[in-house]
């Protein structure tokens, strides 16, 4: 027993001894973050808290139906499903990779017959050509990592399957954000409908009127003409929005699962005056721990930080033990006896002497995708402070938007109503009436254009942030917002 002993004492003080030729790991560097979002104005900063249990942020609309199609996406998306079967092979992969931190180990039976040649110079006169051969071996081998080969490769590996989990939360929040966008759209197109619907009708009521006074010698024929022209272009609006409306039904269908010629929501307008939650950015200094794809972009840097390990080790000879022990006899009577066990064990080293600079170049190309993935990184952060600040800044405007557009929306109908009158009156031309059904109108589908973008920015926000406003949140922003109004 002490040879084995000694042996295995060998082996450990070599494994202690193991080095590693990666680059020591540190998050790369970026931009200086700021204290405070530039576009935040007067919202008030909110104090960092635990954003892992980020939840159904979605909620925070209060839209049931909503809530409801937005519950359909995980397990019925197919983009989902596809991500979660990319991290079930990153995962497995990783698992590839460790399994080199342990011996190899085989066992297979061999059992045989066999007639040597009487021909042949190993044949012994007076002997039966006829043999069997009782075989019974197990093999062990392993690699030695003295260079962190193996080790770097493991950490490479599970950098990647990290990755892969941040890449599935990244699209998870995208098909959610879309999902609660296209809704918003469609409910902003039912809306639009209904004005286009009920400017149809009053359009067919004053080409109708413009009729009668044309046949009592009130109006001109130019009248009859603008007032067709105005109610055909309406009829147009009309149908283009339904089409609108159709493409945004088709394309949540998409999103949760469902066949576009099976799946129909039913038409409700947003209601006049509908806003959504206000939402407290929080601080700069949180944007990238909650970030998924800031988080995937770091977590490939870390990959290629240790594959640079892995090429450097390519330098170095690869040493590797075997061992095997078995029975070996030609009686399966005495097979497995002590007198027929077998056992060998030994050591070899493998160095690449001449390669034609196949092993610097695969270093080369490992720091060159460092480099790659930390620059992406670098911009994946520049990226997500953008997209924060332009949400921000478009909350801001498209809220005092709101204000002044609703003026406007009063405003054209009472020209309206004034144009109308003066035109009975026969004070004005029909043009008149029409250039303020116009205003009206466009002022109208304005007032809902804005309104629809109000909710998509809140979303894209959102998105931006990383996702996940727990309740007490978006109270507190609430509450802060209306101190500053």
């Amino acid at each position: 027993m002490r040879p084995a002993v000694s042996f295995s004492a060998l082996v450990l003080a070599i494994a202690l001894t193991a080095c590693s030729f990666a680059p020591r790991y540190k998050v790369p560097e970026t931009v200086a973050t700021p204290v405070v979002y530039h576009e935040s104005g007067t919202w008030k900063p909110a104090q960092p808290v635990d954003w892992q249990a980020r939840g159904p942020w979605w909620t925070a609309f209060g839209d049931d139906d909503l809530n409801a199609l937005e519950a359909r996406v995980v397990p019925a998306n197919q983009d989902l499903r596809a991500a979660f079967a990319r991290l079930a092979q990153a995962r497995a992969q990783a698992h590839v990779a460790r399994s080199a931190l342990f011996p190899t180990i085989t066992v297979g039976p061999e059992v045989s017959r066999t007639r040597e040649s009487k021909n042949s110079s190993r044949y012994q006169p007076g002997t039966s050509p006829l043999s069997n051969d009782f075989l019974l071996v197990a093999d062990a081998s392993y690699e030695l990592d003295l260079w962190g080969r193996v080790r770097n490769g493991v950490r490479s590996a599970n950098a990647s399957a990290q990755a892969s989990a941040a890449d599935l939360a990244t699209l998870d929040l995208s098909l959610h954000a879309e999902l609660a966008s296209n809704y918003f759209a469609l409910r902003s197109t039912d809306a639009q409908v209904a004005i286009l619907d009920r400017t149809v009708a009053d359009y067919e009521r004053a080409y109708s009127l413009t009729q009668n006074l044309h046949k009592g010698g009130a109006a001109s024929a130019s009248d009859i003409a603008q007032a067709r022209a105005q109610l055909e272009s309406a009829k147009t609006q009309a149908a283009d929005i339904r089409l609108r409306r159709a493409q945004l039904q088709h394309a949540i269908a998409v999103l949760v699962g469902e066949s576009a010629s099976a799946f129909e929501i039913a038409p409700a307008p947003a209601p006049i005056g509908l806003a959504p939650p206000g939402l407290d950015p929080g601080l700069p200094s949180a944007l990238l721990e909650r970030r998924p794809d800031v988080a995937a972009a770091e977590r490939r840097v870390a990959a290629a930080n240790a594959d640079i390990g892995v090429a450097r080790a390519a330098y170095f000879p690869v040493f590797s033990l075997a061992a095997s022990a078995g029975y070996d006899s030609t009686n399966a009577q005495t097979w497995i006896e002590a007198p027929s066990s077998l056992w060998s064990l030994g050591s070899s080293a493998v160095l690449t002497a001449f390669d034609a600079g196949r092993h610097r170049a695969l270093s080369q190309q490992a720091r060159a995708v460092y480099d790659e993935t930390v620059a992406n990184y670098r911009g994946s952060v520049l990226d997500a402070f953008r997209e924060v600040e332009d949400n921000i800044a478009a909350i801001r405007q498209l809220e005092q938007e709101a204000v002044s557009q609703d003026a406007a929306v009063d405003a054209t109908q009472s020209a309206l109503q004034q144009a109308n009158n003066r035109y009975k009156a026969g004070i004005v031309t029909y043009l008149e009436v029409v250039t303020t059904e116009n205003a009206a109108l466009q002022a109208q589908l304005l007032s809902r254009d804005i309104q629809l973008r109000r909710f998509v920015a809140t979303i894209q926000l959102v998105k931006a942030l990383g996702g996940g406003w727990q309740p007490d949140r978006i109270a507190q922003a609430n509450a802060g917002n209306e101190k500053h109004e």
